[in-house]
């Protein structure tokens, strides 16, 4: 855990990641520090990604009708 992340919110993280996309708890913990927060913030980024790509659609299927 890197020192700027609280302990609440290492575990708030681990527990979003486990229920919203099948990691098990086992593979974070085994990850060092730094890979979990490359991995984290990888996965942050696809998330921002394929939310502007929704917005995008459905801002296409609104000004179609």
């Amino acid at each position: 855990m890197l020192s700027h992340n609280s302990l609440h919110n290492y575990y708030r993280t681990l527990f979003a990641v486990v229920q919203s996309h099948q990691w098990s708890l086992a593979e974070l913990e085994n990850l060092i520090c730094y890979e979990r927060e490359i991995y984290l913030t990888l996965l942050i980024e696809h998330i921002e990604e394929e939310n502007e790509r929704m917005e995008q659609e459905a801002a296409k299927m609104k000004s179609q009708y």
